[in-house]
């Protein structure tokens, strides 16, 4: 079944485009997968249109090398995604690292509110001075007297 007047013509005008290497909506490799995106038409219908297919096997009848420019650019695209799929696989888990540090962060900081609420709840008596000591006096026999003792009044 062939192809419509502007279909054939949308064809003939991406073939002359990817063959001068002047594409418009590809990266310019030579198949027929290009040719069907560079017309932008179905890949089908590209298969419809026997004599544009005929003529893009003459003129394209061999496979395309890659310049040298080419094999270069491939490769140094090629580094790079390697280098950017490792670098988002640190940052997610760097993020999982994060997360999880602002859960222990978050829960840290409500059992430290709870602990001072329970302590706030709490009355505690004052200890005694730690330099106030009392001792009982060992001279006097008929009634035990308390004294406070201070360093300073011990000699």
């Amino acid at each position: 079944m062939p192809v419509s007047a502007k279909t054939a013509l949308k064809l003939r005008e991406a073939m002359a485009r990817l063959l001068a290497g002047e594409p418009l909506h590809t990266d310019g490799a030579l198949t027929k997968e290009n040719l069907a995106r560079e017309a932008q038409v179905s890949h089908a219908t590209v298969h419809r249109a026997d004599d544009i297919l005929a003529e893009w096997n003459a003129k394209v009848a061999r496979p395309v090398l890659r310049t040298p420019g080419e094999v270069a650019r491939d490769e140094t695209i090629s580094a790079l995604r390697k280098q950017l799929r490792e670098a988002r696989a640190e940052v997610t888990q760097l993020n999982g690292k994060l997360d999880a540090l602002a859960t222990v962060t978050a829960n840290l900081y409500h059992e430290n509110l709870a602990l001072k609420k329970r302590a706030s709840d709490r009355r505690l008596a004052p200890l005694p001075s730690p330099t106030a000591r009392t001792y009982s006096s060992p001279n006097r026999s008929s009634v035990p007297e308390s004294r406070s003792v201070t360093p300073d009044s011990r000699a």
